[in-house]
């Protein structure tokens, strides 16, 4: 007797995001044994069936209801555009709670991007790790501090419970789990399908745009524009201090107060942003762009990069440029 497919039903709602039930179709679809079985039933799903409306010009016809999530093996719920609106965060509509009171004990559960906020208000994701898109950590963790937020992964697996960050990590999430289910070599095959690889490196702390911006009568900013004009040189305490008529104990407190930072830290933030620019929009090699940016060498940007980020900096120029051998990277 042949062995029992995967079941894999997607909870979807009014306002879906309709790249996020393609992600899911598209990648666990493709996944097949070693004869070309598919591996995976799927199943889509939604509270009061019938026609769904989608955040774009064009709806989606679902013909199941919450009845499918009691044979689920999976459950996935990507986001809907009210997982955007304040007003709705912190709230599951009944008929959702409903649903997922359906899922079977030891089922796993996935969100793609903001999809985490219903999981946490049904008390899903209690006591556990989980993320959710960059710009909404902060208001998730406000929402649910019983949860352990982290916002720089590109996805979270907790006990078989997993979210993921963003829209495109929703394949990171899935290819994790096919990963997890069958192993790399269909994992792999599953990405090259798709033309996306089998798995990324660092988190989504290299997506987050920090611009600098110091606040208005801000009393460190003379100091910071100063040593924004000066990254590529040594930097020396008593020096931004004297800068901005302080006291070197005074400018410390005071940079605390108005950065959340450190001086220190925060030029090595300023440094790492200066080296993320170049490494975007010019070929200069690593050890040039060190010394541009402050580190002095390629070996101490590596080690910075690689702790704010992540990821190595001919990764993220890979990443972002397209170009894996765009700039020598000596010693990568």
């Amino acid at each position: 007797m042949a062995n029992k497919r995967h079941r894999v039903v997607v909870l979807v709602r009014p306002g879906l995001l309709p790249m996020e039930l393609g992600i899911v179709h598209r990648l666990f679809g493709q996944a097949v044994s070693a004869s070309g079985d598919p591996l995976y039933d799927l199943v889509t799903c939604t509270p009061r069936p019938g026609v769904v409306p989608t955040d774009t010009d064009f709806t989606v016809n679902v013909a199941e209801g919450p009845e499918a999530l009691e044979r689920a093996d999976t459950v996935i719920v990507p986001a809907a555009q009210e997982d955007y609106e304040p007003q709705a965060r912190g709230r599951i509509d009944a008929d959702v709670a409903r649903a997922l009171a359906r899922i079977p004990r030891g089922a796993r559960v996935a969100s793609i991007c903001t999809g985490s906020f219903v999981l946490a208000a049904a008390g899903l994701l209690d006591g556990r790790r989980a993320t959710t898109h960059w710009k909404s950590c902060d208001e998730f963790l406000a929402l649910y501090p019983e949860i352990e937020v982290d916002a720089d992964v590109l996805y979270t697996d907790d006990r078989g419970v997993l979210t993921s960050a963003g829209v495109a990590s929703g394949i990171d999430l899935c290819l994790h789990m096919i990963r997890t289910d069958h192993g790399a070599e269909v994992a792999n095959t599953v990405a090259r399908g798709t033309v996306v690889p089998p798995h990324r490196e660092g988190g989504q702390a290299q997506f987050i745009e920090r611009p600098v911006t110091p606040p208005e009568q801000c009393s460190t900013a003379p100091a910071r524009e100063y040593a924004l004009r000066h990254l590529d040189r040594p930097l020396k305490l008593a020096e931004l201090a004297d800068r901005a008529s302080m006291s070197v104990r005074t400018f410390n407190r005071r940079f605390r107060q108005e950065a959340g930072l450190t001086p220190m830290q925060w030029i090595i933030q300023q440094r790492v942003s200066r080296a993320r620019q170049l490494l975007e929009k010019t070929d200069l090699p690593v050890d040039r762009i060190a010394t541009d940016a402050g580190f002095g060498t390629g070996t101490a940007l590596r080690q910075h990069f690689h702790t704010a980020l992540g990821v190595s900096p001919r990764a993220y120029r890979c990443t972002f440029r397209g170009t894996p051998d765009g700039g020598a990277e000596t010693g990568a």
